[in-house]
């Protein structure tokens, strides 16, 4: 299996690549996610925002492969907590397919981005700097693998 992690938002500041870099080396080869970093979409003084968010849609959909699972971190999606995603993950394992989890631009997906999406998964109610999400996302992952392999870091 292999996985993406596309992200809209390029140039994140040393700390956050320290951190994703700590939970990443973690993990198995196979579940550490590539890392697709997505420009964002012109937001200048005479841009709209809906043509943003549909230039950011255009380029993940671009990145996604058709054949992957894509999973939206999307404040309207589920909430799982973390023995749910390691249930979850253990049955993408099974399914052999890839995945592609993504996170979105400022102002969220455009609704053809997202409706490509096959989960949508709400790491919290509350609206996280998308760094932080980066970290959340791989720690999250981490913590999920050691409950799939009887690991006490969970604890």
């Amino acid at each position: 299996m292999k996985v993406q992690l596309i992200a809209v938002g390029t140039r994140m500041p040393a700390w956050v690549q320290a951190g994703y870099d700590e939970y990443a080396k973690r993990l198995p080869k196979e579940l550490t996610p590539n890392v697709v970093e997505i420009s964002l979409g012109n937001r200048g003084k005479n841009a709209s925002v809906p043509d943003a968010m549909r230039q950011e849609g255009d380029a993940i959909l671009q990145a996604v492969p058709p054949s992957s699972t894509m999973v939206a971190l999307d404040v309207q999606g589920k909430a799982w907590n973390t023995e749910q995603l390691a249930e979850q993950l253990a049955k993408w394992r099974m399914d052999g397919g890839n995945l592609a989890f993504v996170i979105g631009g400022p102002d969220g997906f455009s609704p053809h981005c997202l409706s490509r999406a096959n989960a949508r998964w709400s790491l919290s109610n509350l609206t996280l700097p998308h760094p932080l999400v980066r970290i959340l996302l791989i720690e999250q992952l981490y913590r999920a693998w050691t409950i799939l392999q009887n690991h006490p870091y969970h604890k």
